[in-house]
């Protein structure tokens, strides 16, 4: 359903199987990544072992000028977003939490229609040092927007869908880059 949601708001995309993104051969060319949301739970997903396996071709694909949008990981790992070219754990507590935005920004129109009084999140984000654009009222981040060389990471632990504009306007990108 979240690709067909994708493929509504901008055109085609491409799934990249687990198996495929870590494959030493595998080189395609994108503007955006796009990880789902229980990508660490190993009940559901493989996709955590892969991009591990893909964190120097991550990192160059980043800074480089890709743009990648990550959700939660869905599980009790906290180290799960080790593969980022940044430090950042992760704190699984699913449920709806009354959200602060501490900065408007392009990433913040990914909440457009929602209640942010009671937002479904699946946990927060810990050890991170910048300055997160979106906080539960306990101060915990569940919005980060984080700029890597000429790239860009967004992280939420959103578990709704992001708006269709935030789509429309995040995956348009300029151009694409090896992955």
């Amino acid at each position: 359903m979240f690709q067909r949601l994708v493929e509504d708001c901008v055109g085609s995309c491409e799934l990249v199987t687990p198996h495929l993104l870590a494959a030493p051969f595998y080189r395609g060319s994108f503007g955006t990544l796009i990880i789902p949301t229980g990508f660490a739970n190993k009940d559901y997903s493989r996709v955590l072992p892969a991009l591990r396996a893909t964190k120097s071709r991550m990192e160059r694909f980043i800074r480089s000028g890709g743009q990648i949008i990550v959700f939660g990981g869905g599980g009790a790992v906290p180290d799960c977003y080790d593969w980022l070219p940044f430090t950042v754990r992760y704190h699984f507590h699913y449920g709806p939490q009354p959200l602060i935005i501490r900065r408007e920004g392009q990433s913040t129109i990914l909440f457009e229609g929602y209640d942010l009084d009671a937002f479904e999140c699946d946990g927060y984000f810990t050890d991170y040092e910048g300055d997160a654009v979106a906080v539960t009222q306990d101060g915990h981040p569940v919005l980060i927007d984080e700029a890597v060389g000429s790239g860009r990471v967004v992280l939420t632990t959103a578990h709704e869908y992001p708006s269709r504009a935030f789509l429309a306007t995040f995956c348009s990108c300029r151009r694409e880059n090896f992955f």
